[in-house]
């Protein structure tokens, strides 16, 4: 999107003071959040796909009142039309991603499709044992999506330095709102095998059948999330999962203060954004290998850890390699974790429950804001960003003590 690098410069030309300008950034954020696990109850009921497809739809919305009516109630509603975009695709792909990848291999050991389950699971069923190529290829493919999306962050950024030249944010914003529909598009794309929906036929017409069918609907919405909260409560493993995952995202929230830490070590303002390179580069690396060395996540956390703290004490701008070899391996992480906590879920509430770690995620993440910002008073960024760094020493810990995966 070539707004992203840009829409601060547009509220702020529009008019909009600091102030304004982060109660927009609170109005995205409070959106996904709220938005987060309802998104992902719906995808567990409807069809993964065509989520997929109207979300960047939304988003594009969002993007196209930001271009033909700046002001500030257009970028509010195109905040809230962002957020519900973000958390009908949070959960939604993981979960398509990783149902289809089970069916493909299910298909190849000449398995038949576990019909039932999607059907009509029991409640108190476990998920089946997950396939180490199942898990590994998940893995392999979030992880590269990341590093893909990495790239094209960069290169929108660029790409936005001509286009605003030449055609201002009027421009900025029509490519971005047309690279949205090509978004949908490809969400069109994604194979999946259809699964048995909930009996909602009408019987009748009229008022109440609309409200018999809104009433079944409810109830079908409320099983599923049921189903979802039941299998975390069942498995001390899901919910280990669960926190693990939600705290390693926290913890490479503090990306967005980057900037604030390479100043810190005497780089001068006009070259942040060079020394930002080596950051991105390590990111898309470490999303590049995800799925490969799973077994060695204990060590690379712990290294991970060193790493951001030596790095970020150091003051010196040769110690931001260590800081972006911290980040970079920090993706690779969250992606094995992404794939453990795939391997513990049943396919009948999948999305709900990873869209339960993306409700823990935003949520630690506005905690490791909120903490950096009061922080700031008494600390430099190096000192915060090595305080930041103990959560990975928390998470090897944890992993060191009991592998996360299915079961009780």
């Amino acid at each position: 999107m070539l707004l992203y690098p840009v829409y601060a410069l547009l509220f702020a030309d529009t008019g909009l003071s600091t102030a304004q300008i982060a109660s927009l950034f609170a109005v995205w954020s409070v959106t996904g959040i709220v938005l987060e696990v309802p998104s992902g109850v719906l995808a567990d009921m409807v069809s993964r796909r065509r989520m997929l497809t109207v979300a960047p739809l939304l988003t594009g919305a969002g993007f196209a009142m930001w271009t033909l009516a700046p002001g500030y109630p257009a970028f509010a509603l195109g905040f809230v039309l962002w957020g519900a975009g973000t958390a009908l695709h949070s959960g939604t792909l993981q979960a398509l991603v990783y149902t289809e990848l089970t069916r493909i291999h299910r298909a190849r050991a000449g398995a038949p499709p576990p019909e039932a389950p999607l059907a009509a699971p029991d409640d108190d069923a476990e998920p089946d044992e997950p396939d180490g190529w199942v898990s590994t290829t998940y893995a392999r493919l979030i992880g590269r999506s990341r590093a893909v999306a990495a790239v094209a962050v960069l290169l929108a950024t660029a790409v936005a330095v001509p286009v605003m030249a030449l055609g201002g944010y009027q421009a900025v914003g029509a490519v971005s709102v047309l690279t949205t529909a090509a978004g949908a598009l490809v969400g069109r794309t994604f194979p999946e095998h259809p699964r048995p929906a909930p009996d909602t036929a009408r019987t009748g017409a009229g008022v109440r059948a609309v409200l018999a069918e809104l009433r079944a609907a409810a109830a079908s919405a409320r099983g599923v999330l049921g189903h979802g909260l039941g299998e975390v409560a069942r498995s001390a493993a899901l919910r280990r999962a669960l926190v693990l995952l939600s705290v390693l995202l926290a913890a490479l929230s503090m990306d967005e203060f980057i900037p604030l830490l390479v100043r810190d070590t005497g780089v001068p303002t006009a070259l942040v954004p060079l020394y930002l390179l080596p950051f991105t580069v390590a990111s898309v690396v470490g999303g590049w290998l995800a799925g490969r060395g799973g077994r060695w996540t204990v060590p690379v956390l712990v290294a991970t850890a060193l790493c951001q703290i030596a790095g970020a004490l150091s003051g010196h701008p040769a110690g931001l390699l260590l800081v972006a070899a911290a980040f970079g391996a920090a993706e690779w992480a969250v992606a094995c974790a992404e794939a453990r906590l795939q391997d513990g879920v049943g396919d009948r509430a999948r999305a709900t429950v990873t869209s339960m770690s993306g409700f823990g995620g935003e949520a630690a993440t506005v905690c490791v804001f909120a903490a950096y910002g009061l922080g700031s008073v008494w600390l430099g960024a190096g000192p915060l960003f090595a305080l930041a760094a103990l959560p990975y020493l928390a998470v090897a810990a944890a992993l060191g003590r009991r592998t996360v995966g299915p079961g009780r």
